[in-house]
């Protein structure tokens, strides 16, 4: 042992690692479960938050004005007409139009109904318009024009082809347009796209009927000097970036998904953790001889720290590749299955699953150490 060098140590660990292969797969199994858990559940939450914002992404103005009561995209309050007005004359504002937002009831051609997001854009400008994939945007404008999104509620609409006909509120609606947008909607309800003052024609209205004011300013030096003036008339401008951090931290903090995803989380940690320190404690115990017959040959007592640390630290990314692969794997079946699953894996997910293992392999590490380091030859040779 004075002679060997560390990558000696570490095929040893390996090798007695491996050996037993219950062992290692048990290891293996509570690790790989943890992850997947922990990565599951934040790349659910991840998909719920980023289609919360569906609406402020495919439409992608630069600033959004609104009544300072609103929390998402999908909780519009109407604003009064003079709003648009005022906004257009504050310095700094290179243009800016009203959209409407709003639930629609549509009549399908075999008599049942529908539930439908219905989008009204700037006649003028069209601003926010999607990509079409069959038909043409000037068709918006004919009689009773509408435009259909093509994403994972599409079918909900009985799959329209261009010409297919509709009924909102006793008003014939004719589809003129195919599109298709960044981002479906969260709560699985198709959309349409139309004018504005055809929306607001075709729904019933409150009072006022702007659900929002959206601005393109002229430089970015300019969204400040715009932001305090529509502060000071009574109403809240935000950009996209800021609308879409509202939203998600409306979901995090007030409808109780983030306490129950962290609690899932919390979970998945303890299942890990206990799993992978029991069993990787019952394999140090079983290897004792071993250990402390290489350290009646002279090894330090730093070299079997190394080969520990090897084998735990082995064991959690081995782990924590299984557990994203599988994880990975079951959320592409799923889209493939349910093209309204809403699952994304994002960077933070997978830094928090990361974390996690490397908290297991030292815990891991730290039983295991404890164990071996106290170990002395003469009893291993006197048993």
């Amino acid at each position: 042992m004075p002679r060997s060098s560390p990558t000696g140590e570490i095929r040893l660990a390996y090798k007695l690692l491996v050996n037993d292969r219950t062992k290692f797969a048990a290891l293996l199994l509570g690790i790989t479960f943890a992850v997947f858990l922990t990565v599951m559940m934040m790349s659910m939450f991840s998909g719920i938050l980023h289609r919360s914002s569906a609406t402020v992404i495919n439409i992608g103005a630069r600033i959004w004005v609104m009544d300072p009561a609103v929390t998402t995209p999908a909780n519009s309050i109407p604003m009064p007409d003079y709003v648009l007005d005022s906004v257009r004359s504050i310095a700094g504002v290179r243009y800016a139009v009203p959209l409407y937002s709003g639930l629609g009831l549509v009549k399908l051609p075999d008599g049942t109904f529908q539930a439908t997001s219905i989008v009204g854009l700037d006649d003028t400008s069209l601003l926010g318009h999607p990509t079409l994939l069959a038909g043409k945007i000037e068709d918006i404008y004919a009689e009773n024009g509408f435009i259909v999104v093509r994403d994972a509620d599409y079918g909900k609409l009985g799959n329209p082809a261009l010409g297919a006909e509709f009924e909102i509120n006793n008003h014939r609606a004719v589809i003129v347009g195919i599109a298709k947008v960044a981002v479906s909607t969260l709560f699985g309800i198709p959309t349409l796209y139309t004018t504005y003052h055809r929306a607001i024609q075709y729904l019933p209205q409150t009072q006022f009927t702007t659900s929002y004011v959206l601005v393109d300013p002229k430089t970015p030096e300019d969204i400040p000097r715009i932001q305090e003036a529509v502060r000071r008339m009574g109403y809240l401008a935000l950009t996209d970036r800021e609308f879409i951090k509202r939203t998600s931290h409306w979901y995090e903090f007030h409808t109780g998904l983030g306490m129950n995803i962290l609690i899932m989380t919390f979970v998945s940690f303890l299942v890990g953790l206990s799993i992978s320190g029991q069993t990787f404690y019952t394999f140090i115990i079983e290897n004792l001889e071993r250990f402390g017959a290489l350290k009646a040959i002279g090894a330090k007592g730093s070299e079997l720290v190394l080969m520990i640390l090897f084998q735990s630290t082995f064991t959690g990314l081995t782990g924590y590749g299984l557990g994203v692969g599988l994880c990975s794997a079951v959320i592409t079946l799923a889209k493939a299955r349910m093209p309204d699953y809403a699952a994304m894996m994002s960077f933070p997910a997978l830094a928090a699953a990361f974390a996690m293992v490397l908290v297991i392999a030292a815990v891991s590490s730290t039983i295991g150490v404890r164990r071996v380091l106290r170990i002395e030859p003469f009893d291993i040779f006197r048993s």
